[in-house]
């Protein structure tokens, strides 16, 4: 993937006219981007530069753990519960219909309702942090042993939330972000790259180690992708959020106004 050497922002280079947009995630159903591609006629494509993979049942066993020793498990994503089911029947456990579901929100509690059968479980919900479900934490923690199912990427919060309060847990990987294959973009250039997380610059990297920004603008959602951005050396000319616009689709119509009017 192109993109002269990184330089910095120089106003005739940073508006001049944008016609092809990458965005670094799958294609939704339905986008606000949609309507800007119509109205400025862009050509935006969509590819994701990271996905899941599962753990194989014989690395999972590495960890010399089962997860039907435990009586009550935390999920943290519909990732996760995926993982955990697709691991217990690799395996050919089955979990008790007395285990005890911990899920830090709603979407992930109702998407464990594909898995098991709602009635006969025990299943609390939290708002959006691993804090808001302390008050079912406490109450089992002197009867239950907890199992953690994570990425290569952890789960901070929640590990520290449980160690805080000595609550008896196990964490154990399941699941792993990894860089996708971009070799068939070697050859193509955009006029505008767009990430959402620090993953989507570390596989840009990892399939083009030789980047350069050159002409291309890079718009990015979020500090912590604004802090991969920089430590490459990279211009970022796009960014949200920003005062008064929330959105990258709303920044992204921002800078239209001035490169493509």
């Amino acid at each position: 993937m192109a993109g002269t050497k990184t330089k910095e922002k120089d106003d005739n280079e940073s508006y001049k006219k944008i016609k092809t947009i990458l965005v670094s995630q799958p294609k939704p159903d339905r986008s606000p981007y949609f309507d800007l591609e119509q109205k400025w006629k862009l050509q935006i494509d969509w590819r994701p530069f990271i996905h899941v993979e599962g753990v194989s049942e014989k690395e999972f066993r590495k960890n010399r753990l089962r997860p039907d020793e435990f009586t009550s498990i935390i999920f943290t994503s519909k990732n996760a519960i995926e993982h955990f089911f697709r691991l217990c029947e690799d395996m050919r456990v089955k979990m008790s219909q007395s285990t005890k579901y911990f899920c830090l929100t709603e979407s992930i509690g109702n998407y464990l309702q594909k898995f098991i059968v709602y009635r006969k479980r025990k299943v609390f919900i939290g708002q959006r942090k691993i804090q808001d479900l302390s008050t079912a934490l406490n109450k089992h923690k002197e009867t239950e042993k907890f199992f953690l199912p994570c990425s290569n990427l952890g789960s901070k919060d929640v590990v520290s939330y449980l160690e805080e309060n000595e609550i008896d847990f196990k964490e154990a990987m399941m699941y792993k972000t990894v860089s996708s294959d971009l070799s068939d973009l070697a050859d193509i250039t955009y006029d505008v790259l767009i990430f959402f997380s620090p993953l989507g610059i570390k596989s840009l990297y990892d399939n083009f180690p030789d980047f350069k920004q050159n002409e291309t603008r890079m718009a990015i959602y979020g500090n912590k992708t604004s802090k991969a951005v920089e430590d490459r050396g990279l211009t970022i000319n796009i960014k949200a959020p920003m005062p008064g616009i929330s959105s990258m689709s709303g920044a992204l119509e921002h800078y239209l106004k001035k490169s493509n009017k």
